[in-house]
């Protein structure tokens, strides 16, 4: 596979340069959405004043481990601004091996003594299950789609069986998906009993964050 070059321009921005090719298929540039980023980047940048003095320990020494899903921004919901907490995310809110290791750096580097797992409502990860994406990615890598409840795939292979090798960490039960996320962490031994972790949960019809009890 071709690799990515990005090269630094004489106006401070970054220019990108995509390959032609990727396994030997041609993709598209999504150039439209670029441009909207770069411009928003540019007018983000002209006002970025005092902020260049941020140091790198959160403010408010906490931590947020939520879900990548686009409905949902910590900075509003929580009500942060630059430089006040460290926020981790992936698929679910879940409490990964990897987003561990971001929260053991978090407190052990840079001082957080207080992190929140936030699990929401009408989540992604309960519309599959482990089976049911490794099915998909067998039959093809083109996206999936959704309908009457049901994952299809809508495109023709070739496809992967390395699906088979990942633990997707599915939800069946979102309350208790928190209440094991927030158990495992407070019992991974990298992590010091003074660390206070709680459990929430996000509604995207509200945008009410509730305690999860029972963790």
């Amino acid at each position: 596979m071709e690799d990515w070059v990005f090269t630094p321009s004489r106006a401070a921005s970054t220019t990108i340069e995509f390959p032609s090719t990727i396994h030997g298929e041609r993709i598209a540039i999504m150039s439209a959405i670029l441009d909207e980023i770069l411009s928003a980047n540019r007018s983000y940048a002209a006002q970025f004043g005092d902020r260049s003095r941020l140091p790198m320990p959160p403010a408010r020494r906490f931590a947020i481990l939520t879900c990548m899903d686009a409905r949902l921004d910590p900075a509003k919901f929580a009500g942060l601004k630059e430089g006040d907490a460290h926020v981790i995310r992936n698929a679910g809110g879940r409490a990964t091996d990897d987003a561990i290791r971001s929260l053991v750096i978090s407190y052990k580097l840079l001082g957080t003594r207080e992190w929140l797992v936030i699990h929401h409502t009408h989540c992604g990860m309960e519309t599959f299950t482990s089976d049911v994406m490794n099915d998909l990615l067998r039959s093809s890598l083109k996206p999936a789609t959704l309908a009457n409840g049901k994952w299809k795939d809508e495109g023709g292979g070739p496809g992967s069986r390395e699906g088979e090798y990942i633990n997707w960490l599915t939800i069946s039960d979102n309350p208790q998906s928190v209440i094991t996320d927030v158990e495992r962490i407070r019992r991974h031994p990298l992590v010091p009993k003074d660390i206070a972790v709680h459990g929430f949960m996000y509604d995207v019809r509200t945008g009410k964050l509730s305690a999860v009890r029972g963790e």
